[in-house]
């Protein structure tokens, strides 16, 4: 069902051969020392693929010196920048396992991750410092007698943080009988394609945070699958607006280019009042974002004054992106959107519309991309077209488990090893796939499944609405109502709610229509831009 080779224009340009992120760095920076890798969009700041090598093999010292090992885990704990991306990369360079701490993490899930992870170094800026110091402090006192360096560094990308040294460690690597919920290393001069290189954890939307380990064969995979994709070439550049702390702004924006070759503009953070204008300044081809970043570009000034002219298409992932608000970004900034889907179990996406105009479909998220999806029922069985179904998930991009859950990983896959992705959907006649929600958030009311997409996207049609987000809520008659919490506009004031149940009754029928309607200044997001309708119940 992969219809990915039908779809790639074959480049000109040799490809880069490596397995591993060392491999391929060491490449880069043989073939094009001088090349512009990484710029920064609020200085001068500016690092090409050889001083990224350069970096690299200075960072791996002093992680040496400082007594870090194969396979241990260095965090950071850092906003956007050259320099978190750079530490990012030389962990994974160094044979170490790079782990990116969430800043929207509450201090609970800070705690958690730095004791579930056994971390050895977290690096840190002055303004995450003390969030680490207390939650380490806590830790301690709750009996964790682990060393972690905590390592405060500065925001110049030329400068090397000083690591101290650590107390030799005699815990080997955990190790269980399940494949997958264990980190894998060798000596970085003997790396191989399955060693872990990346801890990544889930938000923690039902429960404790999951580390999602990502080996460096599935990063790769996916850097590849991404530039073959989007035709992407060295002559590329990409906006960096979503966090390194987010599996999409981590593999699509950051390590994507190293695999085609091409160039990155780092923003400290999305600014609707400047992302126009740091496209243009830089001459980005394209932009990666997420559906709440396309709703406030529709609600912002607009990019009046901006030469846009180098933008091939604006890619957007990570959840769903509203029909209506697709249409009206296309026309009004005239920038195609390719649709794409992803998670962190998947080192990113999975799926993408193609990049021919003329094949893409809105409201889908395309065709698998460098791997097999299919619909299935609760028995296991393939769904026929247009038949609603779990998907599920096969490719070379997958994580390899979920660190120290065993039990955890084996239910994650079926038993012929498919991803059991958690996520309701159907594929049409043409392969393209469509997703209704997540089977956990389904609303069944009076017996009928209900996914709040639907309601999602109707009460976006409605001018004072800026997001939605519908859920299930406990109800005596028929088992669950719907409720609708609504970001509005322009402040809860300038919506009335007897137009928008009336609005809802025109567009969804008296039976979707939400019993009631709650106005919230934001909805509650994980690290990868998808809103947690369970804790909005």
């Amino acid at each position: 069902m992969n219809a990915l080779a039908d779809r790639i224009v074959p480049s000109d340009r040799a490809p880069v051969v490596a397995s591993t992120l060392r491999a391929l760095i060491d490449a880069r920076a043989g073939r094009a020392p001088d090349k512009p890798f990484l710029l920064s969009a609020v200085g001068d700041d500016m690092l090409t693929f050889g001083a990224l090598r350069e970096a690299c093999l200075a960072l791996e010292e002093r992680f040496h010196a400082a007594g870090l090992r194969a396979g241990d885990v260095v965090s950071v704990f850092m906003g956007n920048g050259i320099q978190t991306a750079r530490l990012l990369l030389a962990a994974m360079y160094s044979g170490l396992v790079a782990n990116p701490l969430n800043l929207l993490c509450q201090p609970s899930q800070v705690r958690y991750i730095v004791e579930h992870s056994e971390t050895r170094a977290i690096f840190v800026a002055d303004d995450t410092h003390d969030t680490i110091v207390e939650a380490i402090d806590v830790l301690r006192r709750e009996g964790m007698d682990r060393d972690v360096a905590v390592v405060r560094t500065s925001p110049d990308a030329n400068a090397l943080p000083d690591i101290p040294t650590l107390p030799s460690r005699t815990i080997g690597l955990v190790r269980d009988e399940t494949p997958g919920a264990h980190i894998v290393a060798s000596d970085a001069g003997a790396m191989n394609p399955g060693d872990t290189a990346l801890l990544m954890y889930t938000s923690g939307t039902t429960g404790a945070p999951k580390g999602v380990l990502l080996s460096h064969r599935s990063l790769l995979a996916n850097m590849r699958n991404i530039s073959e994709e989007h035709r992407l070439s060295d002559d590329d550049r990409v906006l960096v607006s979503l966090p390194l702390y987010h599996i999409n702004g981590l593999v699509v924006a950051l390590l994507s280019p190293l695999w085609h070759g091409g160039s990155a503009v780092m923003t400290p953070r999305f600014s609707a009042r400047t992302f126009w204008n740091e496209a243009s300044q830089f001459g980005c081809t394209w932009i990666n974002v997420v559906p709440t970043i396309v709703a406030y570009l529709l609600n912002g000034e607009g990019a009046e004054g901006c030469d846009l002219s180098a933008l091939k298409f604006c890619r957007s992932a990570s959840a769903a992106l509203p029909a209506d608000h697709h249409r009206a970004f296309e026309k009004r900034f005239r920038i195609g959107v390719i649709e794409t889907m992803g998670m962190t179990e998947t080192a990113a996406p999975i799926f993408s519309n193609p990049y021919d105009e003329t094949l893409r479909r809105i409201g889908s998220i395309g065709l698998p991309s460098g791997g097999e999806a299919k619909i299935v029922d609760i028995d296991g069985r393939e769904c026929a077209p247009n038949e609603t179904g779990e998907l599920v998930l096969r490719g070379e991009q997958l994580m390899s488990g979920y660190y120290k859950r065993p039990e955890e990983t084996r239910n994650a896959f079926t038993e012929d090893g498919w991803l059991r992705s958690g996520d309701l959907g159907y594929r049409d006649e043409a392969g393209f796939f469509y997703i209704n929600g997540r089977a956990k958030e389904l609303i069944i009311k009076g017996g009928e499944n209900i996914a709040p997409r639907e309601i999602d996207e109707a009460l976006l049609r409605h001018p004072g609405v800026l997001e939605a987000a519908a859920v299930g809520v406990p109800d005596a008659a028929y088992g669950q109502d719907i409720v609708a919490y609504i970001v509005p506009n322009g402040g809860a004031a300038s919506l009335d709610v007897a137009d928008l149940r009336a609005h809802c009754l025109r567009e969804l029928g008296r039976y979707k229509t939400p019993r009631e309607f709650r106005f919230t200044d934001a909805l509650p997001r994980g690290p990868s831009g998808k809103v947690q309708r369970l804790k909005l119940v």
